[in-house]
């Protein structure tokens, strides 16, 4: 099973051949997403704030290519790079991309580490009743104006909730 596709989704396309990952590693990866690209006009402004926030939720960097880079924890699940076809890398109305948090502190140092590397808040760590009591979460903009989130779901709140209503 490969691990990271030769012409990914969005606009980045890798020169090098696919990473074979075992296929019994790619059966206990719990996303239903290969990976997620999202492009940038300032690669190494970019790289500089990725490198500063994902590390609060255990990510790494995970494979390098000119032009490209992925984060993950196990796989090369987030790629950020410069657009393949030439054009400014244009952000997605009504697209945010979301990244799991451990811990509720975990959530509070991902939004620091983002404002601190030149990220804007677009909304502080929290929960919000909307979502479900068990979500606590934040909102920021990197310095693309990528809309990207880090949550935590508390799973024993949820268990709590769950008996208390059943």
């Amino acid at each position: 099973m490969l691990g990271c596709s030769k012409s990914p989704i969005g606009s980045l396309a890798h020169p090098h051949p696919p990473q074979l990952i075992e296929d019994s590693d790619m059966d206990n990866n719990p996303s239903i997403l290969s990976h997620v690209s999202i492009g940038t006009n300032d690669f190494e402004r970019a790289i500089a704030f990725y490198d500063a926030v994902l590390p609060t939720l255990g990510c790494k960097r995970f494979m390098e290519h000119p032009g490209a880079i992925a984060y993950g924890k196990q796989y090369p699940e987030f790629w950020v790079g410069t657009s393949f076809d030439g054009q400014p890398a244009t952000v997605g109305n009504g697209t945010h991309i979301g990244f799991i948090a451990p811990t509720k502190e975990a959530v509070h140092a991902f939004y620091e580490a983002a404002l601190a590397a030149g990220g804007k808040d677009d909304g502080a760590p929290g929960g919000r009743p909307d979502y479900s009591e068990p979500y606590y979460g934040c909102f920021v903009r990197d310095p693309d104006g990528h809309k990207i989130e880090a949550a935590f779901w508390d799973e024993q709140l949820e268990q709590q909730l769950n008996q208390n209503n059943g």
